[in-house]
């Protein structure tokens, strides 16, 4: 039974939208041990559930979790492996923010078998059981994975991060011609675009990325400004995050609009020569 902290939304398209990190909850027991709560939430990938609200109406079936990325990171591999070696990131249960502050108070931290039993599990049965039912159903899918970061965090990357930063673990997770589509759209707006550079994609992209069995996965890890007001640089508990303004959103919103109909008539073309 999929617990209350996890929603699913089945639809009819062949396209899955994974929501890991928009989550805000931080569980009682978790709570105590932190240094505070504003620290804990400032990672979160703000407002992408509103961003994205529209995917549903396209017919994307979509998994989300409440659950704080700080209680665990439901994109981190189980097995504590770094997805970036010898590079500044965050761990499966993170210690620490990105810019690099304690998570918890001394003498405390996260007892990372409970907590990927309790919350990590439960998240990726509700995101297979939606892959393989889309799957089951239309023979090739897309997989695409919604995330965005601050534009400017020193300790994970230099200088300003790209707006759209589209990853597909180096080629390995979709199709080529995909992520030139996905490429080809972003390229049209006044924002601007990488590809596979600081961000690859996470444990959901690489994972469950498996073009060869029909599930062409994408990370799409907006740089905040890109849809919100983004204070740039440090942050602190009176400007971050501000609110979500969808008239500033709209330019990003309407790429990203064209974004999951190009991943869902892609995986139709796909699926009608299979």
């Amino acid at each position: 039974m999929t617990p209350s902290f996890i929603s699913v939304h089945r639809g009819t398209a062949p396209l899955v939208v994974s929501l890991p990190h928009t989550g805000t909850d931080i569980p009682d027991e978790i709570a105590g041990d932190l240094v505070s709560e504003w620290i804990a939430r400032k990672d979160c990938d703000w407002w992408i559930e509103k961003l994205y609200d529209f995917a549903a109406g396209l017919g994307a079936s979509v998994v989300r979790t409440s659950i704080s990325r700080t209680a665990i990171d439901v994109n981190r591999d189980p097995s504590g492996v770094s997805l970036y070696p010898g590079q500044a990131t965050t761990e499966l249960c993170p210690t620490t923010t990105f810019d690099g502050e304690p998570l918890y108070r001394p003498g405390k931290g996260p007892d990372v078998a409970t907590r990927k039993a309790a919350y990590f599990e439960p998240y990726h049965a509700a995101l297979s059981a939606e892959i393989e039912h889309a799957r089951a159903t239309h023979g090739t899918i897309v997989l695409y994975d919604c995330h965005s970061i601050r534009s400017v965090i020193p300790r994970l990357f230099e200088g300003t991060l790209p707006h759209f930063n589209i990853g597909t673990n180096s080629g390995a997770s979709c199709a080529p011609e995909l992520q030139a589509e996905i490429e080809v759209i972003c390229d049209a707006t006044d924002l601007n675009r990488v590809s596979n550079g600081r961000f690859k994609g996470g444990y959901i992209t690489r994972h469950y990325g498996q073009p060869e069995r029909g599930v062409h996965a994408v990370q799409m890890e907006l740089a905040c400004r890109a849809y919100m007001a983004e204070p740039l640089g440090p942050v602190d508990a009176a400007n971050w995050p501000t609110q979500y303004d969808p008239a500033f959103a709209a330019p990003c919103r309407a790429a990203l609009i064209r974004i999951l109909e190009a991943c869902i008539a892609f995986a139709r073309s796909q699926g009608a020569r299979s």
